[in-house]
């Protein structure tokens, strides 16, 4: 019993990082660009890069950036459940195969 939920906590740690790490990754981008943005002559450079992560997400979204956001976040969460599963089935297979 005690491997289920080691497992089962492994794979909703792993469910939640990988949800968030997309999540702090772009609004850490949008975030220094909007810190970049304060020196002279680099607001229309970083007023054009946050429009177009803002179109790339929007892309993923049907409109809205925070919806594709959201998409995005989601699709890292399933493949970081997929990969944690796979490391789960390799270490129980190498476990009984010495």
């Amino acid at each position: 019993m005690t491997i289920l939920t080691n497992f089962l906590r492994s794979l909703l740690l792993t469910i939640i990082f990988s949800f968030v790490a997309p999540m702090f990754l772009v609004g850490g981008g949008l975030l220094l660009l909007s810190l970049i943005g304060h020196f002279p002559g680099l607001q229309e450079l970083t007023e054009v890069i946050a429009t177009e992560i803002m179109h790339f997400l929007a892309t993923f979204g049907s409109g809205t950036p925070l919806r594709g956001l959201f998409v995005i976040s989601l699709t890292c969460s399933f493949v970081g459940a997929l990969f944690d599963m796979y490391v789960y089935y390799r270490y129980q297979i190498l476990r009984i195969n010495p």
